[in-house]
């Protein structure tokens, strides 16, 4: 018989069910027990796996901001900032509908019809390009609007801004501006926003001139601050930690605003008649070395720019302004007489034959005359009567073919010479078959201007820290003595006959009134086949000192393949060194005149124009007030400078601006004029206007062009 089953009974059922429950309530109090153990210890001892809670908390609260240093700014002699910091913008629309603020204000655009027609007014793109750019086919949190819509400037960010159109916004990135423009803009350099990948950070980094030299003491040092938030974002104190930024040092230069600003108007002028390949213009204190004026072109602002300082970066062969350090190494070494004779014209020296500018030359004529008339075997014959060794000397004396090292010039070219075979050696006695720098001849002008001491050119007048406080200062530095200051005197006096001589090749150069020292440059231009034929084929100089009995200035000019001639590129170099050196000999005039008859101009901004207008009108200036403004706004002469009576000062007052009658203007207060109204200045000629493009009580708007033409009184 088969054993029966056993029946589960309600009895046993029951007694499962209690023992599983006392085990799931048994499991939840050991872990209620686990938590609350658990907590008790987090919340006494702060760590979890190593992590410190009570740190990460306070980082998690806590909002590290950085404090971007200033970069310093570049100054010129008269305090004009040359480069400063700025910010560019760029602007972006956000599409997004959920995107308001707390109060529900919709921070995307409600109206893109409107927001088009802002762009297209204010970027260069079209109505229609905007508003297809804000109707993307996918859906998207903003759109961006290309270059069209990036390195906008402050006012184009403003100008945009007052449209009010909801939902565009800007990103503000640091940028540099450079306030004066075309102000030896190679010197000054260039600095651009450059992102480090590691930090994340964007920092304005030098890349060209001082920007880059000096690029370490203009960036400083970044710092940051710290500020607790709450859950929500809301700062939850006000003390701030951190760490404050270090600002950037400055840096100020030796650059003078007038000659500056005269330096650039006519190298435009010139360049643009003549379609040079190159031009350069440089203005020296021959007692210091100091560069007071110094520019190029092409430069960055060129429609074809260069990136790089064609002053020592550059060499060319200098061509017949060597023709004064030749004279000067004869009559020092006493190898010059003046009245001795040889036939012009050509000779035939080392196998080849040197020829002058006017071939069938002049007969037999002095060595005087072979200076006066930049005769090529003149001075071939100067060379091998000095011989090759000496001549040789003289070239190291004078600096050449080494580097001049101006501080803040960098990857200085040193210039070349064989210097082997008569032929060679007599050549670089006219400035052939050798190359130099321009700062190289600037260098050893000094010494001939200078009474035989050589000075370093220099343009860094000091550097500063953030606070003012000076940490390296640019000084007269004397590095030769190549020449006895009677062969300097010698010299000059010869460089007077180029311009006074009836046979002088400088006579483009005569400046009413003054005596001039000067002497012309003609070099063609090398190949590895030759030298070039052809008219555009040549580099044509001009260097000049005043004044003459004791030099305070040297005034040099190179053009370079000149693509066409309306004048003789004497006559063309002229309209640079004319009102230039004019300008300067005035100013040395006031200088030395025992403070005579001297103005000391004060700083008018702010005041009324008319109560102005009288003061300086009862110290015997000529003021001069433009626009309708009753108070005045800009000056052109800078506070604490002397002038002498009768000078014109040009009061700015805003508002409507009228052109005055500019006749008999000089051209240095024609060029301080479209300065203080922003409008370019193109002169014609030299001395004073006789006649302007914008006619008297016409209106004048920024950006225009004022032609004037000028004549000798």
């Amino acid at each position: 018989m088969k054993k029966q089953p056993r029946r589960t009974t309600n009895n046993d059922k029951q007694a499962n069910g209690r023992l599983f429950g006392m085990i799931f309530y048994f499991l939840i109090a050991l872990m209620f027990i686990w938590f609350a153990v658990r907590f008790a210890q987090i919340g006494l001892v702060k760590h979890v796996n190593h992590v410190n809670l009570r740190s990460r908390a306070a980082k998690i609260y806590s909002q590290k901001q950085l404090i971007r240093a200033k970069r310093g700014v570049i100054y010129d002699a008269n305090g004009n900032a040359l480069a400063q910091d700025t910010n560019r913008y760029t602007v972006y629309a956000v599409l997004d509908h959920k995107q308001k603020t707390t109060s529900g204000k919709p921070l995307y655009v409600t109206d893109k019809a409107k927001a088009a027609r802002v762009l297209s007014k204010y970027l260069h793109i079209s109505e229609d390009h905007a508003y297809q750019t804000l109707n993307p086919h996918k859906k998207v949190f903003q759109v961006e609007f290309g270059n069209d819509g990036a390195n906008l400037s402050i006012r184009k960010m403003k100008q945009i801004k007052a449209a009010h159109v909801n939902g565009l916004h800007f990103v503000a990135m640091p940028a540099r501006q450079y306030p004066q423009g075309e102000f030896a803009s190679q010197l000054v350099g260039l600095a651009t926003a450059k992102e480090n990948k590691q930090t994340g950070q964007t920092t304005l980094t030098g890349q060209l001139g001082i920007e880059k030299v000096f690029n370490k003491h203009l960036t400083g040092e970044n710092g940051y601050r710290t500020a607790k938030h709450d859950v929500y974002g809301y700062r939850v104190n006000q003390n701030r930690g951190g760490i404050p930024a270090k600002n950037g040092g400055d840096i100020h230069l030796t650059l003078q605003a007038h000659p500056q600003q005269m330096l650039e108007t006519q190298l435009n002028n010139v360049e643009k008649q003549t379609k040079s390949l190159s031009m350069m213009g440089i203005v020296m204190d021959a007692r210091t070395g100091k560069i007071i004026a110094a520019t190029q072109r092409p430069d960055m602002y060129s429609g074809n720019p260069v990136w790089r300082n064609m002053m020592v970066q550059d060499t060319y062969e200098p061509g017949s302004t060597m023709k004064v350090l030749t004279l000067a190494a004869a009559i020092d070494s006493g190898h010059f007489n003046p009245d001795a004779t040889y036939n012009s014209g050509e000779w035939t020296l080392g196998g080849g034959k040197i020829t002058d500018w006017v071939q069938t030359g002049w007969g037999a004529i002095t060595y005087r005359d072979a200076f006066y008339r930049s005769s090529n075997v003149g001075f071939a014959h100067i060379e091998q009567n000095m011989g090759s060794k000496v001549w040789h000397s003289y070239i190291h004396k004078f600096g050449l073919l080494k580097p001049v090292n101006v501080r803040g010039m960098n990857q200085e070219s040193n210039g070349f010479t064989t210097f082997k075979g008569a032929l060679t050696q007599a050549n670089t006695a006219y400035g052939q078959g050798i190359t130099v720098n321009a700062m190289q001849m600037m260098q050893a002008f000094s010494a001939v201007a200078n009474n035989g001491k050589m000075m370093k050119p220099y343009f860094i007048k000091s550097v500063t820290e953030a606070n003012g406080k000076v940490v390296d200062k640019g000084k007269p530095k004397e590095v030769g003595h190549p020449i006895k200051a009677s062969t300097a005197k010698q010299v000059r006096k010869m460089m007077v006959g180029v311009v006074e001589d009836k046979h002088g090749t400088g006579q483009a150069y005569k400046i009413d009134g003054q005596h001039v020292a000067v002497k012309t440059g003609t070099a063609q231009i090398g190949t590895a086949h030759g030298y070039a034929n052809g008219p555009t084929s040549y580099v044509y100089s001009v260097v000049g000192m005043a004044p003459v009995n004791k030099p305070r200035y040297v005034v040099y000019l190179v053009m370079r393949q000149p693509q066409k001639l309306p004048q003789p590129a004497e006559s063309e170099l002229a309209t640079i060194f004319k009102p230039l050196m004019s300008y300067l000999i005035q100013r040395q005039q006031v200088g030395s005149s025992a403070r005579q008859g001297l103005v000391k101009i004060s700083n008018y901004q702010g005041r009324n124009a008319t109560d102005v207008q009288n003061e300086l009108s009862g110290k015997h200036l000529q003021p001069v007030v433009i626009g309708t403004g009753k108070h005045v706004k800009k000056q052109s002469l800078s506070a604490d400078e002397k002038v002498m009576v009768n000078s014109r000062i040009i009061l700015y007052t805003g508002g409507t601006v009228k052109m005055p009658s500019l006749t008999n203007w000089s051209q240095a207060d024609v060029v301080r004029l479209g300065r203080l109204l922003g409008i370019k200045v193109k002169v014609h000629g030299s001395g004073f206007v006789s006649e302007q493009s914008i006619k008297e009580n016409n209106t004048v708007h920024l950006g225009q062009t004022l032609t004037v033409t000028c004549k000798p009184r």
